[in-house]
């Protein structure tokens, strides 16, 4: 049986995480995102007592941060293989690390990329931003603005990584769900 793995990705407050949670409920496996309980601990743990939007102003080590965090994607990339599924969801994938690095105009070595490069998944669907339901909370530190600004670098990452992101339409959770779904030929 060849796996797909696929990536519901977006800028923070798309509503990626809800869809990837009815995407599971519907009886698939989902590998959840796991910057926003990284960013919880190294805000507790940081010293910065102003709010700002990048979870990197709360760690030491900006670098070792993405660095863990694009481990635990491709941790979960790897899990994949021992499903016994033909389908697994992503909550973000691989390149999103890089286009928030590109965002935050931090460098990084080739092995990055070359992770992205050697680790590939076979589609990306793009919650694009969307006023009206962007929240921020506690996790989520960017203004609407910015979430915008990372859409755009989420899309030129993996347009740079040889992607097609397939937008995902403004519309209710189950008509969300459903549009993925029929995109992949799964109903």
């Amino acid at each position: 049986m060849s796996l797909k793995r696929i990536v519901i990705t977006g800028a923070p407050g798309t509503g990626k995480t809800v869809v990837v949670e009815g995407i599971e409920a519907e009886g698939y496996p989902c590998f959840h995102e796991i910057i926003r309980s990284m960013t919880a601990k190294a805000k507790k743990d940081g010293t910065k007592k102003i709010p700002v939007s990048n979870p990197l102003a709360f760690v030491d080590d900006p670098l070792k941060f993405n660095q863990l965090l694009l481990e635990g994607r491709l941790a979960h990339f790897k899990e994949a293989e021992n499903l016994d599924v033909p389908v697994s969801f992503f909550d973000r994938g691989m390149p999103d690390v890089l286009a928030y690095m590109d965002y935050f105009k931090q460098s990084y070595a080739e092995e990055f990329s070359d992770t992205c490069k050697d680790n590939r998944y076979d589609a990306i669907f793009i919650m694009p931003p969307w006023k009206e339901i962007y929240v921020s909370d506690n996790e989520r530190l960017e203004t609407f603005t910015e979430a915008e600004q990372l859409h755009e670098n989420l899309m030129n990452s993996y347009k740079a990584y040889g992607y097609s992101p397939i937008s995902v339409p403004k519309t209710t959770i189950p008509e969300r769900i459903s549009f993925i779904l029929k995109e992949l030929k799964l109903i």
